[in-house]
């Protein structure tokens, strides 16, 4: 699983979108989609992370967990 695939899946146990996720938090449209393929900052990590009610560390464990 990629970082994006678990915050989709946190993001969905919360009732929220990943276009709501991005346009509360200001990111551009379908930047999260890219962590698909590659490892978000930190702090954009940290403010998903803070909005989803979740801490990074338990979004990193869940995509390394589902390898």
């Amino acid at each position: 699983m990629t970082v994006y695939t678990a915050i989709k899946k946190v993001a969905k146990t919360n009732g929220k979108s990943i276009y709501r996720i991005e346009k509360d938090l200001g990111f551009s449209n379908g930047s999260i989609s890219k962590w698909n393929n590659s490892m978000p900052g930190a702090a954009s990590l940290q403010a998903v992370a803070d909005y989803l009610g979740t801490t990074p560390q338990y979004l990193l464990r869940l995509a390394k967990e589902e390898n």
